[in-house]
């Protein structure tokens, strides 16, 4: 199964990084393909993938699905990628 979600506050290679980490984590996912330039993710995994786990996980990191972030999601944002940068 593939998926495509777009979200808010990919800014780095540090924060593709940590939404690697982040979703490799989450049972079925196989791939994790990050497009910093045009916001957007490409989640390849098995059929029973659940989309609503994968953008709750990616909220919780700061990167929410257009519109659906605030003051926190982007100060969480500037978090992950920070993190992103030191482990990568």
């Amino acid at each position: 199964m593939n998926m495509e979600i777009k979200v808010e506050n990919i800014k780095c290679n540090g924060c593709a990084h940590s939404i690697k980490t982040g979703l490799m984590k989450i049972g079925g996912i196989k791939e994790v393909d990050v497009d910093i330039e045009h916001g957007s993710i490409r989640i390849d995994g098995l059929e029973n993938l659940d989309r609503d786990i994968i953008t709750s996980k990616l909220h919780s990191m700061g990167y929410p699905e257009p519109g659906k972030g605030s003051g926190l999601t982007t100060a969480t944002s500037f978090v992950s990628c920070m993190i992103g940068r030191v482990t990568s």
